[in-house]
């Protein structure tokens, strides 16, 4: 590979990271205010609304930049810039067209799930260094929060790899055939369930639970280092949508996918993040029991009974 398909690649993974974070972002702002009467993002600019991102981005621009005298202000700053990393890595993993991956790796589907279960660093840096209980009291929760739903996560996706025999994301869509969406269908809700509790969202959004902490680890950050804390949430979503897409719904796979697969990737994938949106609206926040009990007598059994029936599966069919 040479020097320059190095550098289109990077650049490439580097335009999602900043593109489509911001397009799930501005289409949550309409779907929120739809579903909840909200009329001011209905209302920010002409043609429905368009300018409502540009009036968020001065709004974080504006913001004075503030950082308290007790923190650590090395880890403090550095924290921000911390949680996009795992999502950039994982995006640039993700096959979006036949033959393209920024990064292709023979296990990218292993790849991909050890660079999000990094994301937690930045909440736990944040949340250290910020000097402020209601902070660190969030960040711990996050952190057991993802040891909680990182295992039904795995399992779910090993179902899929055991099913495809490869551990390649490619190759799992090479080998998907439609009757997958119900075959795997339990496997799809655990994922599916464990990524909104990785990405802290409602139902799942004790670490933040503005009633209960203030805003958990993020309390003490202001302007653009809140704003890329935000940016690595919506980054997250993008990740885990594409992600499904892939892993259960073919990903490229469809009609004129060899000119049109990139096409169908971005478009199961935004359907699967229009549906997190649309649980987050819907759905209230749990108690730290329910979500524990939740991961460890709920997703985790469905999980291992869904392994259990690919093996069988896969070893007499």
């Amino acid at each position: 590979m040479s020097i320059l398909e190095i550098v289109l690649r990077a650049a490439a993974a580097l335009a999602m990271l900043l593109v489509l974070p911001l397009v799930v972002g501005q289409t949550e702002h309409k779907v929120m205010a739809h579903m909840q009467g909200r009329l001011g993002p209905m209302y920010a600019g002409a043609y429905h609304g368009w300018a409502q991102l540009v009036a968020d981005g001065a709004k974080f621009v504006q913001k004075e930049d503030l950082v308290p005298r007790a923190a650590d202000r090395g880890v403090f700053k550095l924290a921000p810039a911390l949680a996009m990393i795992p999502y950039l890595l994982g995006l640039a993993a993700i096959p979006i067209h036949p033959g393209y991956a920024a990064i292709e790796a023979p296990a990218s589907v292993l790849f991909v799930l050890a660079a999000t279960s990094i994301g937690v660093l930045g909440t736990l840096m944040a949340g250290w260094a910020s000097a402020n209980k209601y902070a660190l009291l969030g960040a711990m929760r996050g952190a057991a929060q993802l040891i909680s739903y990182e295992l039904p996560m795995v399992l779910a996706v090993a179902s899929v790899a055991l099913a495809a025999g490869t551990l390649s994301l490619p190759g799992v869509i090479e080998a998907w055939t439609p009757w997958w969406l119900l075959w795997q269908l339990p496997g799809a809700f655990v994922f599916l369930a464990a990524a909104v509790a990785e990405l802290q969202r409602p139902p799942f959004d004790m670490p933040i639970a503005d009633s209960e902490i203030v805003f958990g680890p993020y309390t003490e950050y202001t302007g653009l280092r809140f704003a890329l804390f935000l940016l690595s949430e919506y980054a997250g979503i993008v990740l885990f949508s594409l992600l499904f897409a892939v892993l259960y719904l073919g990903g490229w796979r469809g009609p004129f996918d060899d000119v049109l697969g990139w096409a169908w990737t971005l478009l199961k994938g935004f359907v699967v993040a229009l549906a997190l949106i649309w649980i987050r609206v819907s759905w209230p926040r749990l108690r730290e029991d329910q979500l524990q009990r939740f991961a460890w007598t709920g997703l985790i059994p469905l999980a291992l009974l869904q392994l259990a029936l690919t093996a069988v599966a896969v070893a007499y069919f």
